[in-house]
């Protein structure tokens, strides 16, 4: 079984709704604007992070490395810290998750080494790039070594009279792996299974753990967005898919040691608590936010259908307060904020968040009730749109645009080539302005593409994203888990790869600065600045004489 699906990379969402400590965006070596690059910035840039990762803050960390190399594309010292950054917090992440705490447990080795093998099998078939297998098992012994000195690794599976032996193991470990020939699958498998045994002979270490950061490392060397999934975060990626969830119904983000609440979704158990946008979680049932890692809170924060969580709430300029919420189902609404903005010009407005399996029929719902309010023009925001499942873009492109291409994959298996086009039938041809920026994703960069491409709206904002390519979900055998593979690339209706080039807009909006540290800034656009952008465009394209017909 496999679900074909875009993933940005934005977002790890989670029962809470979504915590964007986690940006693995790599793949994104370009900017909006021109930044000269400085030495002292750039050790200004490194000198927080160093600050962020003394205190094991490893989401936050990952995150400003990121915005870091989207000022200095290319910068080696940067990049490598986001990449330790990376294995740091995934590492961080596996062992705050039950489900995966549950196979080191249960797992036996044999049985790991099997679930190692099937996943080189998942690689080898379906992944976009033929595998360099010596380099899968380079990254693995690099992932083990950053775990025996991870306390969450450590203290469940090292013995304390071991932990000064580490060094000599991890010298003997890669002098016994260079001399091993890794040319094809066995033998990484082989070579896995030689490095068990000796982490079981020098430091008493369960060989299940060790083949499960192999594991990671294979799949995390592939690129910033193909992954091991546990079985809890497989499900998590399920109910992104569907669209509905067990949680409370906020969207969250790490903050100087905080959770700051970004978005709260309508109708949610955390809305219905009184919980807004802009408030701050400082304690999770009795213990503070700042001595826990992302995903500890995370993890404090799921929990089963009608259990209950006590939260302090901080909201700028007021007490810390306390609430209790109840956990329960919530569907999240992929379309948000369904208005007039203009009734003059009849400029309809509509937020697009995401492409779920329910888009479609939500996008349609929305768009006849704006054509009963009198709308005569179209805007539809993008801005923070991490993407979805690619044939829910295409579904949604192909509300506006009657015919032609609107994306084509290309992978390495002939399977993955395909093309998608447009019908006539069902057309909507309401003049559209499309809002983007750089948090505009994958398969939002399909739909703004298409849109600009067939010349069917006009695109407000700056440069998107610029990730170009096709994850496929593939569930394995053992354990309930699963892994998440770049399977193909995809191309522009003209055949352009959007893979680090993204959406230009046709309008673009001039980029603001905000800071990321004391010294350093970081382009970005102020939301009342782009709708501003996008009224006066949508006033250009429709005014209360023209637009007849446009259903």
């Amino acid at each position: 079984m496999r679900r074909r699906v875009l993933f940005s990379g934005l977002r790890v969402f989670l029962a809470v709704w979504a915590i964007l400590a986690v940006a693995p965006a790599l793949a994104q070596q370009a900017t909006t604007i021109a930044i000269s690059t400085g030495t002292d910035e750039v050790k200004d840039l490194l000198r927080r992070g160093d600050e962020l990762e003394a205190g094991r803050r490893w989401g936050e960390a990952l995150t400003h490395y990121e915005d870091a190399l989207r000022l200095f594309p290319g910068e080696a010292s940067l990049q490598q810290r986001f990449e330790i950054a990376r294995l740091h917090y995934d590492l961080q992440r596996r062992y705050a998750d039950g489900s995966f705490l549950g196979g080191v447990a249960n797992l036996p080795p044999d049985e790991a080494l099997d679930l190692y093998a099937q996943v080189l099998l998942k690689i080898q078939a379906h992944y976009v790039e033929a595998p360099h297998w010596r380099e899968l098992v380079e990254h693995g012994t690099n992932n083990l070594e950053i775990a025996l000195k991870e306390p969450a690794f450590a203290q469940r599976n090292l013995p304390e009279r071991d932990r000064p032996a580490v060094g000599g193991f991890c010298s003997r470990l890669r002098r016994m792996l260079d001399s091993q020939v890794i040319e094809s699958r066995g033998n990484a498998r082989d070579a896995v299974a030689t490095a068990a045994r000796l982490a079981q002979a020098d430091l008493e270490i369960s060989g299940t753990a060790v083949v499960l950061e192999y594991l990671c490392g294979a799949t995390n060397a592939l690129d910033p967005y193909s992954a091991y999934l546990t079985p809890d975060q497989l499900n998590e990626v399920y109910a992104q898919i569907e669209g509905n969830f067990v949680g409370l119904g906020i969207e969250l983000k790490a903050q100087d040691g905080d959770l700051s609440i970004v978005r709260v979704i309508p109708g949610s158990p955390a809305e219905q608590g009184g919980i807004r946008p802009g408030d701050r979680i400082v304690s999770i049932d009795g213990r503070p936010t700042e001595r826990l890692s992302t995903e500890e809170a995370a993890n404090l924060l799921q929990g089963e259908a009608g259990s209950v969580v006590m939260l302090a709430v901080s909201t700028p300029r007021q007490p810390p307060r306390e609430v209790s919420v109840r956990r329960r189902r919530v569907d999240v609404p992929s379309i948000d904020g369904v208005r007039i903005l203009d009734r003059q010009y009849g400029i309809g407005y509509l937020r697009l968040v995401c492409f779920q399996k329910t888009t479609s029929r939500d996008l349609e719902a929305a768009l006849w009730k704006l054509h009963r309010e009198g709308m005569k023009s179209l805007i539809i925001d993008l801005c923070r749109n991490p993407g979805g499942l690619l044939v829910t873009a295409v579904e949604v492109a192909d509300k506006f645009i009657q015919r032609g291409v609107i994306v084509s994959t290309r992978g390495r298996s002939a399977q993955e080539d395909f093309t998608y086009s447009a019908h006539v039938e069902g057309t909507w041809r309401v003049p559209l302005v499309l809002l983007i920026d750089r948090d505009t994703a994958s398969a939002a960069e399909i739909f703004a593409g298409a849109i600009r491409e067939h010349h069917r709206g006009t695109v407000v904002g700056v440069r998107s994203y610029g990730k170009g390519s096709v994850q496929g979900i593939f569930p394995l055998s053992l354990g309930g888990a699963g892994v998440r593979l770049t399977t193909a690339k995809f191309y522009s209706p003209s055949g352009r790869p959007y893979n680090r080039a993204g959406v230009e807009p046709d309008v673009l909006v001039r980029l603001a600065a905000r800071p990321i540290d004391g010294s350093v800034t970081v382009p970005s656009v102020d939301d009342d600045a782009m709708l501003a952008a996008a009224l006066q465009a949508a006033r250009r394209i429709g005014t209360p004489e023209q637009a007849r017909n446009l259903r």
